[in-house]
């Protein structure tokens, strides 16, 4: 038979899904930092080429971890208060 679930464990459960969405959003924006970081050093850049490269990189890159860590926390929330 069909689970009945309350308000509360579909609220936990719609937290922790779109808290896996974050974090994988976040987890994509790292990729794609360290793509760009590997295409720079491939490029054969002068040292202040590449410092400036990875220096454009750098906000992309802070950004995604923060999404991560904020998408484990949804994660971890939604399951200790489910």
């Amino acid at each position: 038979m069909g689970e009945n679930k309350s308000v509360k464990e579909k609220a936990m459960d719609g937290l922790i899904w779109s808290g896996a969405a974050v974090s994988l959003l976040g987890l994509l924006g790292l990729v794609m930092s360290i793509i760009r970081v590997q295409r720079a050093r491939k490029a054969g850049l002068s040292d202040d080429e590449l410092r400036l490269a990875v220096q454009k990189v750098l906000p992309l890159n802070l950004g995604s971890l923060f999404l991560s860590v904020i998408g484990l926390m949804m994660v971890i929330v939604g399951i200790f208060l489910g």
